[in-house]
């Protein structure tokens, strides 16, 4: 197996992502947050339908982290200037890009293939 069929498979095995990790890996795709900028951009995104809740939120960040698809900020000079050192920063990687990616992919197909049913009326009654 190639590399690139090794990554495909090692990402698919995570496929579906957790409803929180996707949309945390899409909030910090747009930038590097800490977490009330992320649970504001997951607000935003879901017209207030999804509220992460602080042991949601750092118990799934510790998860994404452990995974390598996200990392802390660790060096103060990357981090927004003005903003408080206490804060917690976070970017997503490369891997978290590709698996954000391929779930967006995956809910696309979905997506499709329930607009083609539905509008071709070929569905149970």
């Amino acid at each position: 197996m190639g590399n690139k069929a090794r990554l495909a498979a090692d990402l698919d095995r995570h496929l579906p992502l957790k409803t929180q990790w996707f949309h945390i890996l899409l909030a910090l795709s747009e930038e590097a947050q800490h977490g009330s900028g992320i649970v504001r951009s997951v607000l935003q995104q879901t017209d207030g339908k999804l509220r992460l809740w602080p042991a949601t939120l750092y118990g799934s960040l510790e998860d994404l982290v452990a995974l390598g698809w996200i990392e802390e900020l660790t060096d103060h000079s990357e981090r927004p200037e003005g903003e408080s050192e206490k804060k917690r920063f976070y970017r997503i990687k490369p891997d978290g890009a590709r698996v954000l990616a391929a779930e967006a992919d995956r809910l696309q197909g979905l997506a499709r293939a329930a607009l083609d049913r539905v509008g071709s009326g070929n569905f149970a009654q």
